[in-house]
């Protein structure tokens, strides 16, 4: 099991090899990366080879993988990914009802037999909109894990939270489908306060614990990973996740 950091946490705090001192500094394994962090591959590889760490998994949007796919591929093995990450869809692209969620879902079921041809392992990242339920009952994360049946999933249970769902209820029926989870809290009054209304773990609303105690049992589970969207002090954060982290999990 990894603990990573997802680099756009601190797209603020530039340049990276200070970022990566305070990941390594604050004991994380490695980090989860993302688009900024693939305009040099070969030198950002470097960067974490000096400190001893990795990058195992990594976001690469739809336009990317789908716009240029062996450039995706050419970074992920620069930077000793294992697993691509869809992570986002923009307001605009989400689709509106469940015929354009199956639509995506092929969409990504075509993507994870490309990676899978590649040698790597394949994850959508959700937001809330994909745990809201749909006019059929059903919602777009239940449908895009349906639609593309080999793809993993990886869990962002701070989104979860922000759209008044239960991660307890997401870990135990989706649980073989996880491969990854972000770890972070929200704050009490999280639509207007400071900070995007993001809290680091442990420091929020939410009751911990029970979800630990899940994420113990979740058969594929290869990575943790700490996510603020919007930290004042990256070093706050980090510290902070990493000491809850400890405590929650008994590591």
């Amino acid at each position: 099991m990894k603990t990573l950091v997802q680099l756009f946490s601190a797209r603020d705090f530039q340049p990276w090899d200070s970022v990566l001192d305070k990941v390594q500094q604050a004991g994380f394994d490695g980090v989860e990366g993302f688009s900024a962090n693939y305009v040099a591959p070969a030198a950002f590889r470097a960067l974490l080879d000096e400190r001893g760490l990795v990058m195992p998994q990594g976001h690469f949007g739809l336009d990317l993988l789908e716009g240029n796919f062996a450039e995706a591929v050419r970074a992920a093995r620069t930077l000793g990914v294992d697993t691509v990450i869809a992570p986002y869809l923009q307001p605009a692209d989400r689709p509106v009802d469940r015929d354009g969620w199956v639509a995506l879902g092929r969409r990504l079921d075509l993507l994870d037999r490309k990676c899978r041809d590649e040698g790597f392992g394949f994850a959508w990242h959700n937001h809330d909109f994909e745990v809201v339920l749909l006019e059929t009952g059903d919602t777009p994360m239940d449908v895009l894990l349906d639609t593309a049946p080999t793809m993993n999933w990886e869990a962002d249970l701070g989104w979860i939270l922000r759209a008044g769902a239960n991660p307890i209820e997401w870990l135990s029926k989706r649980a073989d489908r996880i491969v990854s989870v972000h770890l972070k809290d929200i704050q009490p009054n999280h639509e207007t306060a400071t900070e995007g209304g993001w809290a680091d773990l442990g420091h929020g609303i939410n009751e911990w614990e029970g979800i630990f105690e899940h994420l113990a049992g979740l058969p594929n589970l290869k990575a943790e990973v700490a996510e603020h969207d919007n930290p004042s002090d990256l070093t706050r954060f980090l510290g902070r996740w990493m000491s809850s982290f400890r405590r929650l999990s008994g590591h």
